[in-house]
C-alpha cells in the first residue's frame, strides 16, 4: 500500500528531476557561429563564474576582427567554455592556444578539442598570469574574458606587450571599460546589458 501511494510521488519527482538536468545541460552549452563548425555546439561544466561571451557579442567582435582569421595566431587566456578560441578556430586560425586553470573546464576543453578534431588548438592548464610570466608565445589576437567582474587589467596590462605582434589586437570584456596605461588605445567599444566590450592595441 505504502510503495502504491509513493509510486506516483517518485515517478513524478523523477520527471521534475530529469528536466532539471536537462534544463542545465542545454543551459551549459554554446553554439559556434561562425566558419567551418557553424553551429556545432561545445559543452562546458557550470562555474559560478564562468559566462560564455553572448553570441551578439562574438559576432560584433568577429564583424570587428574580419570574420576570416586565416594565418593568424590567437591566444584564448581565460579559455572558459572555450566559445573564443574555438571560434577562432572555426574562423581559420593557423593557431589558437588556450588556457584553463580549472581542471574540470579544462577537461571538458578536451573533450570539445577531440569532437571537433581541432588539430589547431593547444590546450593549456595554466594560471593566465603564471602563463603569461613565464614566456608564451607572441599572438596576432588575445582574447581576454577573465571571471565577470573580476578586476584582472592591471595585472594583465604590463604583461600583454611581449606576447603581441605587429598590429596585434587584444579583446577585453568585463563589467566595465578598463582603464588604459599609455601606449594603449581602444580600437573598436560596446556594451550589451551588463557586459562592457573593447577591441584594443598596444603602441
Amino acid at each position: 500500500m505504502l510503495r502504491t501511494l509513493l509510486g506516483p510521488r517518485l515517478r513524478e519527482d523523477d520527471l521534475i528531476r530529469g528536466s532539471l538536468i536537462l534544463s542545465i545541460v542545454k543551459k551549459n552549452r554554446v553554439r559556434i557561429i561562425g566558419g567551418a563548425w557553424r553551429s556545432r555546439l561545445v559543452s562546458f561544466p557550470p562555474r559560478r563564474d564562468l559566462r560564455p561571451t553572448p553570441d551578439r557579442v562574438r559576432e560584433t567582435l568577429f564583424n570587428w576582427l574580419g570574420q576570416d582569421l586565416t594565418g593568424k595566431t590567437c591566444l584564448d587566456l581565460f579559455a572558459g567554455s572555450g566559445a573564443l578560441g574555438f571560434e577562432a578556430a572555426s574562423r581559420g586560425a593557423r593557431r589558437v592556444v588556450m588556457v584553463e586553470r580549472d581542471p574540470v573546464v579544462f577537461r571538458a576543453l578536451t573533450s570539445s578539442r577531440v569532437a571537433l578534431d581541432a588539430a589547431v588548438v593547444e590546450l593549456k592548464r595554466a594560471d593566465a598570469l603564471e602563463f603569461l610570466r613565464d614566456g608564451g608565445g607572441v599572438y596576432d589576437v588575445v582574447f581576454l574574458d577573465p571571471p565577470f567582474k573580476a578586476d584582472y587589467w592591471p595585472r594583465l596590462a604590463p604583461l600583454l606587450p611581449p606576447h603581441l605582434a605587429p598590429g596585434a589586437l587584444v579583446y577585453h570584456e568585463g563589467a566595465a571599460r578598463p582603464v588604459l596605461p599609455p601606449a594603449w588605445t581602444v580600437h573598436r567599444e560596446g556594451r550589451a546589458g551588463q557586459v562592457a566590450y573593447q577591441l584594443l592595441k598596444w603602441a
